[in-house]
């Protein structure tokens, strides 16, 4: 599929066939697309959980407002990031860079971080939400669906799936085959008004 056509039309599909397997090669090819999506200082600190338990599924159905994508889409992943992944061993993320760059940017990543506790928050919710929109587009590129979710008790799902205290959690993402149509767009805002020119 074309780039833009995936791009128009990615929608939030509230339907999936319960029976349909996604291939192991399929799933392999979502999740590195998934890790092409940029992060500050190439930190790479999403942590994708897959979900793939059907008895905990099921209870997180019951903390999701019973919406049956959680139970019924081929792949269920819960969108997270380590926060304090800029301490732990950085260089490793430069480690193709030259040297020169790889020193500057890795003796910056410390100093930037340090002591800005929202800033950590902040950069690993920025970088859930590019590559949590890279999988979705990446599935709809080999001809499946998704729906991103918010509506679900984040603490109860944190504690479900061991959330270490230095992550975040972010939305889940369902994956499949899906059985509805989604409903009409619901209508966007004009670049008029969302489109500014240099200032407010």
């Amino acid at each position: 599929m074309e780039l833009f056509d995936a791009i128009y039309q990615r929608r939030a599909i509230k339907a999936f066939d319960p029976e349909h397997i996604i291939s192991a090669d399929d799933e392999k090819k979502l999740f590195e697309a998934a890790i092409q999506a940029p992060t500050s200082f190439n930190i790479q600190h999403w942590r994708f959980v897959v979900v793939r338990d059907k008895v905990l599924r099921a209870e997180m159905r019951k903390l999701g407002n019973d919406q049956t994508q959680i139970t019924d889409s081929s792949l269920l992943v819960i969108m997270t990031a380590d926060m304090k992944a800029w301490q732990k061993d950085p260089s490793r993320y430069w480690v193709q860079a030259p040297k020169e760059v790889a020193d500057l940017l890795v003796g910056w990543m410390g100093p930037f971080h340090d002591g800005r506790d929202w800033l950590q928050r902040d950069e690993a919710q920025r970088s859930i939400g590019m590559a949590m929109q890279t999988l979705m587009l990446a599935a709809k590129g080999i001809g499946l669906d998704s729906c991103p979710m918010i509506g679900f008790d984040i603490e109860a799902v944190a504690k479900l799936i061991n959330l270490p205290a230095d992550h975040v959690m972010g939305p889940m993402v369902a994956i499949g085959k899906g059985t509805k149509a989604p409903w009409p767009k619901p209508g966007q805002l004009s670049l008029d008004e969302v489109l500014v020119n240099n200032t407010f």
